[in-house]
Parts: C-alpha cells; sequence; structure tokens
C-alpha cells in the first residue's frame, strides 16, 4: 500500500497520442497521478472533465495530472477525442502501476467478485514522494479537492 512520505513507485506507461509517459520525468514538478476504474463510464467522465476543467490551475500550481487506468490507448484516444480530455491518460494493461499503488483490488457488484482498479489519487512532491492519498474517490468535486492540496504543497 502507497502511503504518504514513502517514495512514489516509479512507472513508464503508453499514454495518449502513441507515445509514453514516465513519472520521474516530471521532476522537480508536482504530480497527481489518479486510477480510475473504466473509459467512458459515468463517473470516470466526470472525474476526468473536473481534472480537464482545472488543467490550467494544476499547471499554475506547477503540478501535472496523470489519469491511468487498464484501458488501451487506443480506448484513452476516443475518450480523449468524445469529451475534450486535456490531461494526460496512461493505459495500465497489465496492471503493474495498480498493483505497485496498491489500487488493483477485488471488487463485488451484484454478488460477483471481480478484480478492478479501485479509484484513488496520488499526490507527488516536487521529490518524487507520495504527499497525499485520497483512496474510494468519489468523483464528483475531488478535483478541486486535490488542486487545493497541490497548492498547498
Amino acid at each position: 500500500m502507497t502511503s504518504p512520505g514513502q517514495p512514489a513507485p516509479d512507472f513508464t506507461l503508453p499514454r495518449d497520442g502513441g507515445t509514453s509517459v514516465s513519472l520521474a520525468s516530471f521532476r522537480p514538478g508536482k504530480v497527481v497521478v489518479y486510477f480510475y476504474p473504466k473509459d467512458d463510464t459515468s463517473g470516470c467522465t466526470l472525474e476526468a472533465q473536473e481534472f480537464t476543467a482545472l488543467a490550467a490551475d494544476f499547471a499554475a500550481a506547477g503540478t501535472t495530472v496523470i489519469g491511468i487506468s487498464k484501458d488501451s490507448v487506443k480506448s484513452h484516444d476516443r475518450f480523449c477525442a468524445k469529451h475534450g480530455l486535456g490531461i494526460i491518460l496512461a493505459s495500465d494493461e497489465g496492471t503493474t502501476t495498480a498493483e505497485d499503488y496498491g489500487v488493483w483490488k477485488e471488487k463485488s457488484m451484484y454478488g460477483k467478485t471481480y478484480m478492478g482498479i479501485e479509484r484513488s489519487t496520488f499526490l507527488i512532491d516536487g521529490e518524487g514522494k507520495v504527499a497525499q492519498v485520497w483512496r474510494k474517490v468519489t468523483a464528483r468535486g475531488h478535483a478541486a479537492q486535490v488542486l487545493a492540496a497541490a497548492q498547498a504543497l
């Protein structure tokens, strides 16, 4: 389980647009890494739209936002185009990064259990350490809460 004060697990993942993104490449800037279950679902769309709406404020706070899900790069490209998203979306199809951050969990719906991503967010400082963690996030209003924490860091 990744906790505040620990070094953030580094990653290099394929991202929307066909390139890759590496956590270490943003140092000494701050980074928000948020994990979400699935492209183009209601809660995930709302969360991505709210992070996009605040993208200029995050940039002014010296903070980059990266959303990560198990969806493919192709899915991310469609998701970004459909909703006009302006944040980085990385693909963790093998779930290695989700496992490293402790967000790949057993979930349950309608009496069936399955493995999936628990909606979680990590604020990482300029030294690469986890500054704050939000688990079991509710999408609405979450981006503003994270922005306030990034501005205070």
